[in-house]
Formats: C-alpha cells, sequence, structure tokens
C-alpha cells in the first residue's frame, strides 16, 4: 500500500509562509467539511475507525503526529510533520492517529458532512 500524499505548494517570502488549500484543485474533492484536533494528551491515540464512502485529507499545520493507515492486508505509518504535506485517506482505510506532538494541530478536509452512519468502528467488522 502506497498512501497518496499531497503536498501542498508554500507561497512566501521574507515575512513568513502561506498555504492556499482549494477544493478540487490542491484537495482533490470538494470540501464539505472541515476540522481540527489540538491539545491531545501525551499518550492518547485517536480514530480507531474506517470510513464508508468518506475521503479526507489529514495534514498536520503545526507538530506532529503520526497516521497509521490500513487498508485490512497492509498496515503504513505516515508521520504527518509538515504544514505543506497532507495524505489522502480514502474509505475503507483503518485509521489511528497517535505520537501527538504536545503543540500538534491536525486539520483535516473531507467530501461529505459527518454521518454516523458512514463510520466503521469495529475492526472486526472491517
Amino acid at each position: 500500500m502506497n498512501p497518496t500524499i499531497i503536498d501542498f505548494k508554500p507561497l512566501g517570502d521574507d515575512r513568513g509562509h502561506l498555504v492556499a488549500v482549494e477544493s478540487g484543485n490542491s484537495i482533490p474533492f470538494d470540501i464539505q467539511r472541515v476540522y481540527y484536533i489540538y491539545e491531545t494528551a501525551e499518550g492518547v491515540d485517536r480514530g480507531f475507525h474506517a470510513h464508508k464512502a468518506l475521503n479526507q485529507v489529514a495534514v498536520a499545520i503545526s507538530g506532529s503526529c503520526d497516521m497509521v493507515l490500513d487498508d485490512g492486508k497492509d498496515k503504513v505509518t505516515v508521520p504527518l510533520n509538515s504544514p505543506t504535506e497532507g495524505v489522502l485517506i480514502g474509505p475503507g482505510m483503518w485509521r489511528v492517529m497517535s505520537n501527538f506532538s504536545k503543540d500538534c494541530v491536525l486539520l483535516v478536509f473531507a467530501d461529505a458532512h459527518y454521518d454516523e452512519s458512514d463510520y466503521i468502528r469495529d475492526y472486526d467488522a472491517f
């Protein structure tokens, strides 16, 4: 399994940097929902689910964490540690986020609104 890494093209000069995120351009789908995870307590892992239909792109815009992706056959750990790199997470991909740095802010773009019926929360059912 080779996860798709999305490189965001930073703009900047001596004043600092800016990353523009655009639906259907830098993000390969229409963005319907945006959320972020922050101040995750030390040693806490998050996620532990897959989605039936949802597409997402996750970016550590501050700090770092690991995204462990599992397609049911292979498992890969994707380190997220740059605000200019994200990982595409498609349907049917179990995910666990771990190793959050104290300053981690994990930003997630999704192609649909929250829908509990889209979640697979039991790994054995996955």
